[in-house]
């Protein structure tokens, strides 16, 4: 299994934190590791890996996401 981190803007108390982790959880082919205020952690078995989805689904739910180098 491949884990990604994600960097995520506009995150700023607990509340963003269950809106992340809700969204991600809701993401096919993500399994939802740790997220914290400003980053998530994920991991995926899929091939190709559903970056690009979670980061399109986190924007839909207002928050700026991109994959920590």
């Amino acid at each position: 299994m491949a884990e990604f981190t994600l960097k995520i803007d506009g995150m700023h108390c607990g509340s963003c934190v269950r809106r992340v982790t809700q969204t991600l959880a809701a993401t096919e082919g993500v399994e939802v590791k740790e997220v914290s205020i400003g980053a998530a952690r994920f991991a995926t078995g899929a091939d190709p890996a559903p970056v690009d989805h979670a980061i399109a689904a986190l924007a839909k739910a207002g928050f700026a996401a991109h994959l920590e180098p």
